[in-house]
């Protein structure tokens, strides 16, 4: 019953945000009595904690299972962002910026945790494209993988991206090209406009 409890309010989170979401609602939806999700969750507090980790650990896993087929590091970052993007469903509710202002001790510890998980993604997927010669050999492999994070953070912002004028998938998109064309070589634009072209 604790996994459903937790797969379901994870979606619901996703779907209409944190704050959005009381244990009534996710009770209700699921049929069953509050004191049953309080038998599991001692307070929603700890409900979006636990619900917040298990959807990093399953989108890190998915991650990580995307680096293993070893495909080019620009196609990889394509695959990594399409599969993002289906797990985080509804960006309508902006989950992450609820997380940031309703539960900030929440929202560091889990970029912290992406912090961590993305930078060594990220650095071996430079040198990857370094020595396949997609991305240029001149690049600071430690500033690139920081910047990358830092503009894939800063783009859930909804005070400078706001929902009313960007789509998440949109952002995505526009930001992994201005990411890419910034370090690509020939050879590496060439790849670019040929996933974007098929796209």
């Amino acid at each position: 019953m604790r996994e459903k409890i937790l797969h379901k309010a994870t979606e619901m989170f996703l779907t209409l945000g944190f704050k959005s979401v009381t244990m009534d609602d996710l009770a209700n939806e699921m049929g069953i009595s509050k004191k049953t999700i309080y038998s599991h969750f001692e307070n929603k507090t700890m409900l979006v904690e636990e619900s917040t980790m298990d959807m990093f650990w399953f989108i890190s896993n998915g991650i990580d299972e995307i680096i293993a087929l070893t495909k080019n590091p620009i196609e990889e970052l394509y695959e990594i962002k399409k599969f993002v993007m289906v797990h985080l469903k509804n960006e309508k509710s902006s989950p992450q910026y609820q997380l940031q202002k309703y539960y900030p001790k929440i929202h560091d510890a889990l970029k912290k945790k992406q912090f961590e998980v993305m930078q060594d993604c990220i650095k071996e997927n430079v040198k990857r494209g370094m020595e396949m010669g997609i991305y240029r050999d001149n690049l600071n492999v430690e500033f690139v993988s920081r910047i990358y994070f830092s503009g894939v953070t800063s783009i859930k912002d909804n005070n400078i991206f706001p929902i009313q004028i960007f789509t998440m998938a949109q952002l995505m998109d526009d930001y992994l090209e201005y990411h890419l064309r910034g370090i690509t070589t020939v050879k590496g634009r060439e790849i670019i406009n040929s996933i974007i072209n098929s796209n």
